[in-house]
């Protein structure tokens, strides 16, 4: 009715009733790859449907990683000059440091008292985290037993397997989970991490490692997905189904404090390849292209 030229939908669901040129976003195919992380097969009908509805009859779609984009066109079947990359970038916040009484303040509130080792991002069974947490009881048990696992992330409570998991490995002294922090306490965590550990299955883009790095702190990340064309050389990657692996880099990054200034020094250098400008204008070069196409057929 606005007698608009073009429609952006930055989710995959698109309203059968939109007649007007669209471009859809689709960050990634994990229901697609992962359908038993769904609660039922409906759902799992109903995400296929809709993602390959939107993106047969959008005029582009935009997604943020190649990784992304190789699953868009194996799963969606539509012409890979469809597909535009655009990536993600962080926000500015995270380059940001807080000051030295915030940081004193984060450590006395949360009594963090000694190193730790930083996880942060969604609470889902593809994050991994159950690995993760059998990866730092293989750590304690070659006798590297300083550092803490902190676990930051809500809806903790879907998800009781994880206690479980660390009551079966007593840990329980050890592992903290939190829940939702505010992006001003989570800069101060990344910070005062030793390390951040981020072993997720799959990521449409994965911007914890990023933050991560922006805040000065050395990342350990998987090797599939997105996630190697996000950190590039800059974070130390491991195989996600390997605990053993896992452990190994941990020890590794811990022990070696040239390898951390190192990583440090990259994450900083690989921070500024994304930027909200660049990723901005290519989004505005796509509106004007596909704009000037729809008023021309008018």
């Amino acid at each position: 009715r606005a007698g608009v030229d073009l429609f952006h939908a930055p989710h995959y669901v698109v309203s059968p009733l939109t007649r007007v040129p669209y471009v859809v976003t689709i960050h990634d195919c994990i229901h697609l790859r992962f359908p038993q992380y769904l609660p039922n097969r409906l759902a799992s009908t109903y995400a296929r449907t809709v993602m390959r509805v939107a993106a047969r009859r959008a005029k582009r779609v935009l997604t943020v990683p190649s990784a992304s984009k190789q699953d868009i066109l194996r799963y969606l079947r539509i012409a890979a000059d469809k597909v535009e990359v655009i990536h993600n970038a962080l926000d500015s916040r995270h380059a940001t440091a807080p000051t030295p009484d915030e940081m004193t303040r984060v450590r006395e509130r949360f009594q963090l008292n000694a190193p730790f080792i930083l996880y942060a991002g969604n609470i889902k069974p593809h994050k991994n985290i159950d690995r993760l947490i059998e990866a730092y009881s293989i750590l304690r048990r070659r006798g590297i037993t300083e550092p803490k696992l902190l676990i930051i992330g809500d809806e903790i409570s879907k998800y009781p397997n994880l206690r479980r998991l660390v009551h079966r490995f007593q840990l329980h002294p050890y592992v903290r989970f939190f829940g939702f922090v505010p992006e001003g306490t989570l800069g101060a965590l990344y910070r005062l991490a030793s390390v951040f550990v981020f072993p997720s299955l799959y990521e449409g883009f994965g911007l914890p490692p990023l933050e991560a790095m922006a805040s000065g702190t050395p990342v350990i990340t998987s090797n599939v997905s997105s996630l190697p064309e996000v950190v590039g050389d800059a974070a130390v990657l491991i195989d996600p189904m390997d605990a053993g692996a896992i452990a190994d880099a941990m020890a590794r990054v811990l022990g070696d404090v040239s390898l951390r200034t190192d990583l440090v020094r990259r994450g900083h250098e690989r921070v500024r390849m994304f930027s909200w400008e660049r990723s901005v204008a290519r989004v505005r070069e796509v509106y004007v292209e596909l704009a000037g196409e729809a008023r021309a057929v008018r």
